[in-house]
């Protein structure tokens, strides 16, 4: 019989690095132990010698890497006696903090933009049971709301400027050092809110400052072209971009982010939505990896600062993809051209005149 300790979650697994007790209440899906995917056909199809690894975050119980932060805010909620939660989202906040207060069985109430919501993550809302409130405002508008109701009403913000939320989230940096024995050269990420680079550059610096690890990688920040802040230098007020899930001009992890960066000797960049999507159709298509839009931020990024030099080859480069494309299935079917498959007849000869055709 095995005697391997058996983690139901991120906190167990790091409870040592994480603040709670031996008495604290966890409230967890599973979530973590996300895979680390090394590419193999991209760097041979752009002729570059790098070694490229994938944090897949998509596949945690939520799909997005939200899960990492809420279990940590939900769990720490519980314990100071909160019976509601409350959180502004482009989706993935709100899936996850539906999901974790059902587990934990408290209210969820979510602040979301009218009609800027892909489907697969208001889906996921809805069934969770969370309490939506649609406003006529874009995220950053229902952050501002969500800071002002906290002071009136008896909920606990679970955005990312709720300090446990980054403790949770820094857990991938922590996985990322145990998989490959290193922390890696570059690492990439998309950034909306701000609140993922600034938990990675947290984790790797704990681990560094534990000698766990002896370096820390250069902090890559890509943005979407339309809602890039960070790349502008200030504030932006009306965000655009097809990847709703960094479709925000005010960045709540602002001060944090710019640490990162100075820190690490890092950058931040903008990227086009259609190389995002690109990046996003080609990371399926060649890896099998199927990603939400704004996840791919950090592969398009990535390619990018490869071919130019600014990442040397020999480099080891760990991209984040935040979430799963199963979030956003509307933009996902409407860049591909069989999207609407041809019908035939139900024949021998017609399904292999069909097969034959592609090959």
């Amino acid at each position: 019989m095995s005697t391997q300790k058996h983690y139901t979650g991120l906190i167990e697994r790091y409870r040592d690095r994480l603040p709670v007790s031996a008495s604290t209440r966890i409230i967890s899906l599973n979530e973590g132990n996300t895979p680390l995917i090394q590419l193999q056909n991209i760097p041979r199809l752009i002729g570059k010698d790098v070694d490229i690894y994938v944090k897949f975050e998509g596949l945690n119980p939520t799909g997005s890497f939200k899960d990492r932060g809420m279990t940590m805010a939900v769990t720490k909620a519980v314990e100071e006696g909160s019976q509601a939660i409350i959180c502004a989202s482009t989706g993935n906040t709100s899936a996850a903090a539906a999901a974790y207060a059902a587990r934990a069985g408290i209210k969820a109430f979510v602040l979301i933009p009218d009609g800027k919501i892909a489907q697969g993550k208001l889906a996921q809302t809805l069934m969770y049971g969370a309490e939506i409130i649609q406003i006529n405002g874009n995220f950053d508008k229902g952050m501002a709301l969500v800071k002002e109701v906290a002071d009136h009403a008896p909920v606990t913000i679970v955005n990312s400027i709720n300090p446990f939320r980054i403790d949770g989230q820094k857990t991938a940096a922590f996985e990322i050092v145990d998989d490959l024995g290193f922390a890696p050269d570059y690492h990439c990420l998309p950034v909306g809110n701000a609140g993922n680079i600034t938990a990675y550059w947290k984790g790797y610096t704990e681990y560094a400052t534990d000698r766990v690890c002896s370096t820390r990688p250069v902090m890559c920040g890509y943005q979407a072209a339309g809602a890039a802040p960070f790349v502008a230098g200030h504030m932006i007020d009306e965000p655009e971009t097809i990847a709703t899930a960094i479709r925000i001009g005010h960045p709540q992890s602002w001060d944090f982010a710019w640490t990162a960066q100075k820190e690490s000797g890092g950058w931040f960049d903008k990227f086009t939505d259609e190389q995002i999507l690109a990046a996003q159709k080609m990371l399926s298509q060649y890896e099998g990896i199927f990603c939400e839009p704004a996840s791919a931020t950090s592969l398009a990024g990535a390619l990018h600062d490869i071919g130019s030099g600014k990442i040397p080859e020999g480099s080891k480069i760990v991209c984040t993809l935040t979430g799963n494309g199963l979030k956003d299935p509307d933009t996902a079917i409407s860049q591909c051209a069989a999207a609407h498959p041809v019908t035939i007849e139900a024949s021998l000869d017609a399904v292999k005149r069909a097969i034959l055709d592609c090959l």
